[in-house]
């Protein structure tokens, strides 16, 4: 027993080495940040258990097993903040805010302030409510067998941890569940499905006369190559055709140092340099959208209080996302690469606004054409400006399907990186949206294909 105990010792001592001298400090203090603020929203946004959000979303990321057993994160719930440290160093600290979520704070940040989003009480819903207060059953067995068979973990590889799933037909909620511990009113994390919010945004500060999308990214300190001449345009940075490099998907990147370790992740981003002419080569692009977010803040010309104020009054409230809000980085600019907050229903009252062609109520939201411009490919790719397509036979840069098996070629959707997806069909007048913490490559596309698949062939 004790000398298994000291090989064990031996071993763990060696993979520390490892990981110390051959992986940078950088990756630790990203998992630090990764752990304080992921645990910081879920446990303080949505109501749910730190350990159960540890266990399903960070526990299985690859690398963290290394140091799970010198990782140790505290809830604090009376200063509403999560505390991380990793060997007892590597500290790391996210505070909630209610109405802004959590932020990550780092030496020499200004002290936040107690700020407070009040509804928005001159923007009343123009959409009609999807469902009543009571969660809806399945219209018949087919949807329900088909809503039922996104919780059923697979019999081998990543678990799906499905958290939610509603469907919506014609405007209405034909059949939704949840898993134990989520419900109708239940916020739920983006992650990359915020960049389709971001798309919204840009759409409607276009239609204010605000934004163009064809001249380049007005961003002061930002110039593509450092020749201003060369500057990607809001439209390329939409299409994550901007020049910047692939920036997720082969481990821990630029885009988990941006959110996880730098104060100012658009003063990141505008530091990166360009690894290919704009509009030559489609590379994923979280940096892009932290440049977009900043273009957003800058537009509406205010901090992060006035922000919130404008996405409420010129979106959520007009969708009755009455439970919605953005983060914020450190700097005050709107976290519009990975992290705002919904319920699945509202997520598929989003899906909504697209389904319908920018139009609420009556009530034009979106550009005229706004939809058709998202959904246009970029360059041979499956990706649009801000949505993922379903339609492009190619495989992606990490030799996946762009789309959805099994979903039809018009589909096209929002997608984050746990497998979180609002997923519009329009001749089918559907949207579905599924949110969970998958950890299959690409977020189980496989299995939100078949969901939908499913779903059209019960309504037929």
């Amino acid at each position: 027993m004790r000398l298994g105990f000291i090989v064990t010792g031996v071993l763990a001592m060696l993979i520390v080495g490892i990981f110390l001298f051959v992986r940078p400090g950088l990756l630790i203090q990203i998992a630090s940040g990764s752990v304080s603020q992921n645990v910081c929203t879920k446990t303080f946004a949505s109501g749910i258990s730190p350990h159960e959000v540890y266990a399903q979303d960070i526990r299985p990321e690859p690398g963290i097993g290394l140091i799970d057993w010198a990782l140790h994160f505290d809830v604090d719930r009376s200063r509403q903040e999560v505390r991380t440290t990793v060997f007892g160093a590597f500290a790391s600290r996210s505070v909630f805010r209610d109405g802004f979520g959590c932020v990550l704070r780092h030496d020499g940040d200004a002290p936040l302030q107690a700020v407070r989003v009040e509804a928005a009480a001159e923007a009343p819903s123009l959409l009609p409510e999807i469902a009543g207060p009571e969660m809806v059953a399945a219209i018949n067995p087919g949807v329900r067998a088909a809503i039922d068979s996104a919780f059923v973990e697979p019999a081998s590889g990543p678990r799906r941890w499905t958290q939610a799933v509603v469907v919506v037909h014609d405007g209405h909620v034909i059949g939704e569940r949840y898993a134990p511990g989520y419900g109708v009113d239940t916020p739920l994390l983006s992650h990359s499905v915020a960049k389709s919010v971001i798309n919204a945004l840009v759409g409607i500060l276009a239609r204010q006369g605000k934004i163009s999308i064809a001249g380049p990214a007005p961003l002061a300190g930002w110039q593509a190559d450092g020749d201003a001449g060369d500057k990607a345009t809001v439209d390329q940075l939409l299409r994550m055709a901007s020049g910047l490099p692939l920036d997720e998907g082969m481990g821990p990147g630029l885009a988990q140092r941006m959110w996880f370790v730098e104060a100012d992740t658009a003063k990141f981003a505008a530091s990166t340099p360009l690894t290919a002419r704009p509009g030559t080569r489609w590379a994923y692009s979280n940096l892009g959208y932290a440049l977009l977010s900043r273009l957003v803040r800058e537009a509406i010309t205010g901090d992060e209080r006035a922000v919130a104020a404008f996405v409420r009054r010129e979106l959520f409230a007009p969708l009755g996302m009455r439970h919605a809000f953005m983060e914020f980085d450190a700097a005050g600019t709107p976290a519009g690469s990975n992290a705002m907050l919904a319920t699945a229903r509202e997520w598929a009252k989003f899906g909504l606004l697209y389904l319908n062609d920018g139009v609420v109520g009556g009530k034009r939201i979106l550009p005229e054409g706004w939809v058709a411009y998202s959904r246009k490919p970029t360059l041979d790719t499956g990706y649009g400006a801000g949505f993922w397509l379903n339609s492009a036979s190619t495989l992606n840069p990490w030799g996946r399907p762009w789309g959805l098996p099994g979903a039809p070629g018009e589909a096209y959707f929002a997608r984050g990186y746990l497998g979180q997806y609002i997923v519009i069909v329009p001749s089918e007048h559907l949207v579905v949206v599924r949110f969970g913490s998958s950890h299959a490559p690409g977020g189980d596309p496989e299995g939100v294909g078949a969901l939908v698949r499913d779903v059209i062939v019960a309504l037929h």
